[in-house]
């Protein structure tokens, strides 16, 4: 709501939010020469923001990467802020800067990775709450709350427009050579485990903008913004969705061959025949044990590196029906040293306590950048107290003996082909 002040006619924002003892009022100060304080302006700044929208959606499907970079332009365009950047978040809830748009002498953080704790569960689940959060001078000097006697409790300020930020994460800004920011959440479809809508509701990550001096943005600006992120997510969800739904296709028509190969002669088809196991899932290799004989695939250990597998599955994954591991140098395997680089994950599905299927993948040579120290001695989670990181100096993470992770899709997959197996 678009108000004025009583006393000297000064405009204001007037923005409105529930909470559990009434309604909050933020009154936002509004610049005089602010074009969007017409009603002109405020439905100009929903125009950019529905040709955006349009914009994306006649983007080819097929590629998150571009719907990515095409926002970011498409929020700098709207927004004017320094650097644009789509931050996404990853299944072990570290972040990774995916699209950047930025002024042409800013440093680029594009590829930059980030440890989970740079931005705590309770900042996301806050992001799922209130999904565009502004900060015009993290410089500036916050104000104390006064509140009336009559209330019992703190008021709640979550909602709150003009909620001052958290000292240490205007440090962190401070530390990063950021002034203002914009930061709005990228919300998608996730499991609905309670049958809750906002527990089906998945942050997948943030859209972040910064800005290297105090810039603040009117509210129907921002609004225009929310109402584009919303856009983005269903965009984005539609393409992970269909990325996902071409996978399971491919999955299944595979499952079918194979489960009647199963069908018509000895599980050994499977291995000996096309298509084999190693088409099911991603993997350098694949092998079949059972009834003492040794089927291999592609890149494999020896038989008597995989007797000695089996020897250490036996001895201490016993009682679980199968194991899935992008180290087995992590995963405790004594001879995983022998194995080198050739076979360093592995996923066993046990058929009986003697005949097993394996999938092999070989060590992915792999670098991961971080925006500063991945584990800096002074940046430890401490449960009392947040502290910021004072470097963001790019670091080299070179990944040795890993291999690719295996997907949920995948494990899936093995645990379907492994359950027709047990039954045939």
């Amino acid at each position: 709501v678009w108000i004025h002040s009583k006393a000297n006619e000064k405009p204001f924002y007037a923005i409105l939010h529930r909470i559990d003892v009434g309604i909050v009022i933020d009154l936002e100060p509004a610049r005089t020469e602010d074009p969007a304080l017409s009603i002109a302006g405020a439905v100009q700044s929903q125009k950019l923001a529905v040709r955006a929208i349009s914009q994306l959606q006649s983007l080819p499907g097929g590629d998150v990467k571009l719907l990515c970079d095409t926002v970011v332009e498409s929020v700098r365009q709207l927004a004017a802020y320094d650097r644009v950047m789509v931050y996404k978040f990853h299944e072990d809830e570290h972040g990774e800067v995916v699209a950047e748009s930025k002024r042409a002498d800013l440093e680029p953080y594009l590829g930059l990775h980030y440890p989970s704790t740079d931005i705590p569960q309770a900042s996301r689940f806050l992001f799922k709450q209130n999904r565009v959060r502004m900060i015009v001078d993290c410089h500036a000097d916050s104000v104390s709350v006064v509140q009336d006697e009559r209330l019992r409790q703190p008021l709640c300020l979550v909602g709150s427009t003009l909620r001052a930020p958290h000292g240490c994460h205007s440090q962190y800004m401070a530390n990063m050579g950021s002034i203002a920011s914009l930061v709005m959440a990228v919300i998608i479809n996730g499991n609905d485990d309670e049958g809750s809508t906002r527990n089906a509701m998945r942050l997948w990550g943030l859209v972040v903008c910064h800005h290297t001096s105090p810039r603040s943005i009117p509210f129907p600006l921002r609004y225009a913004c929310e109402f584009l992120m919303q856009a983005f997510g269903l965009q984005l969800n539609m393409e992970l969705q269909l990325s996902a739904q071409v996978l399971e296709k491919r999955v299944l028509r595979t499952q079918t061959l194979l489960c009647d190969m199963i069908l018509r002669e000895s599980p050994t088809g499977i291995v000996t025949q096309s298509p084999s196991i190693m088409d099911l899932v991603k993997c350098d290799g694949a092998a079949l044990l059972f009834r003492g004989k040794y089927y291999p695939l592609g890149v494999t250990p020896t038989e008597l590196q995989l007797k000695d597998i089996v020897q250490w599955l036996l001895s201490n994954h016993g009682d679980s029906t199968g194991l899935s591991t992008d180290s087995l140098a992590d995963a405790g395997y004594p001879g995983a040293l022998a194995l080198a680089d050739a076979v360093c994950g592995m996923a066993v599905a046990f058929i009986t306590r003697s005949d097993f299927l394996f999938w092999f993948r070989s060590h992915t040579a792999k670098e991961v950048k971080w925006g500063g120290a991945k584990h800096h001695p002074e940046d430890k989670d401490d449960v009392q107290r947040m502290h910021p990181r004072s470097s963001f100096k790019a670091f080299l993470e070179v990944v040795k003996s890993r291999s690719l992770p295996w997907e949920n899709a995948e494990m899936d997959a093995i645990h379907s082909l492994q359950l027709i197996l047990r039954d045939s």
